[in-house]
């Protein structure tokens, strides 16, 4: 499987085993959890926090007008700490912010020495903090800009849906939490069913469909880890 080293897999494969020979499950779910947790959310990441409006994060490029006022029209791009430069206003911190918060901002700022009643419109160029991966068999590999709040289903409708060798029970998301990475496995036919969650996606969530009728050490961790509906640090 592309971006996968043995280790990895073998490592994957271990954990699934031993969460499969404790003699204390309740304890181990305790620890190890049911639910894929977010990640690790900060001002500047745009993550999503329940909302349903994309919020800016890092290195997304905006492009700012002020209606009737051709001079004020440019472009900006967010830095690391999430801010962003406007003229006459100065510094101003963009990220984390949806971009109805972000006009209605920058409308109050221009409105306190330099406006009547300004009207700031915001358009994302470029959506470069939040994106997704997806890997293996989806009909268009590749990396997605997320630009609202994303379930697992829509994520692969991006990629044009899965191949006609998916595996509809082989389906990993990777993630980063609190610098730790982490796994869980999904079957998509019964999320499809509603019988199991359509987890949100966040920025940098990685996502791997795998085939039908693989033989490989990944394939057994997904036997495995379906069943007991758990995420695994690796």
């Amino acid at each position: 499987m592309k971006g996968m080293s043995r280790g990895l897999l073998a490592l994957l494969f271990a954990l699934a085993l031993s969460a499969c020979a404790s003699s204390n499950r309740a304890a181990h779910n305790e620890k190890m959890g049911r639910v894929l947790p977010p990640p690790d959310t900060t001002t500047a990441s745009g993550a999503y926090e329940g909302a349903t409006d994309y919020r800016v994060g890092a290195q997304d490029l905006l492009e700012i007008s002020v209606f009737g006022v051709e001079e004020l029209k440019h472009q900006a791009r967010v830095n690391s700490n999430g801010l962003i430069n406007v003229p006459l206003v100065g510094s101003v911190m963009a990220g984390g912010r949806t971009i109805p918060e972000l006009e209605q901002e920058l409308g109050s700022r221009y409105a306190e020495g330099y406006l009547q009643n300004p009207q700031v419109s915001i358009f994302v160029k470029e959506y470069t903090s939040q994106r997704v991966t997806l890997e293996g068999a989806v009909k268009k590999p590749g990396i997605y800009p997320l630009t609202g709040r994303t379930s697992l289903l829509q994520a692969i409708a991006m990629a044009e849906g899965l191949d006609e060798f998916a595996d509809l029970e082989g389906v990993v998301l990777f993630r980063e939490v609190n610098g730790e990475r982490m796994a869980a496995a999904f079957d998509v036919a019964a999320v499809r069913r509603g019988d199991m969650p359509d987890p949100q996606i966040y920025g940098d969530d990685v996502i791997v469909i795998e085939r039908s009728g693989s033989k490989s050490a990944f394939r057994e961790f997904l036997r495995v880890v379906p069943a007991l509906g758990l995420f695994f640090a690796l």
